[in-house]
C-alpha cells in the first residue's frame, strides 16, 4: 500500500540538507548516502548520488523518470549468479549444430559403436 499522499513523500533530513548544499553551491559533486528509503523529489534530478548497497557504493545519477522512486531502487543488494550448470550441459551447441547422431530428438549411438558413415551423393 503507498504512503498517503497526505503525508508527502519521506526524504532524511540530512539527506535534504547535503542536496541542498549542493544546489546552493551548483556542486556536481558525488553525494554519499546509507538512506535507501529517501524518496527522489524533483530537486534530486541532476544530481549524482553514492547510494550504498550494504558492501560498496553504487553511483546513482538521478533523472526525471527516477522521481517517486526510493533511491535503493537503483543500488541493487544482491547479486544474481545463475542457476547450476546442468541445463547448459541438456542443450545442444552454439550455432544450431544437430547433435552428432543425425536428426534432433533420435536416440544416440552407444559410446562404444562407430558413428554412421555420411552418406555419398553422386549426380
Amino acid at each position: 500500500m503507498p504512503r498517503s499522499v497526505k503525508k508527502g513523500p519521506f526524504v532524511d533530513e540530512h539527506l535534504v540538507n547535503k542536496v541542498k548544499g549542493a544546489l546552493d553551491s551548483k556542486s556536481r559533486k558525488v553525494i554519499k548516502t546509507w538512506s535507501r528509503r529517501s524518496t527522489i523529489t524533483p530537486d534530486f534530478v541532476g544530481l549524482t548520488f553514492a547510494v550504498h548497497n550494504g558492501r560498496k557504493f553504487i553511483p546513482v545519477f538521478v533523472t526525471e523518470n527516477m522521481v517517486g522512486h526510493h533511491l535503493g531502487e537503483f543500488a541493487p543488494t544482491r547479486l544474481f549468479k545463475g542457476h547450476s550448470g546442468i541445463r547448459k550441459a541438456e542443450t545442444p551447441a552454439a550455432g544450431g549444430a544437430a547433435p552428432a547422431g543425425g536428426a534432433p530428438g533420435a536416440a544416440a549411438a552407444p559410446a562404444g559403436a562407430p558413428a554412421a558413415a555420411p552418406k555419398q551423393g553422386g549426380a
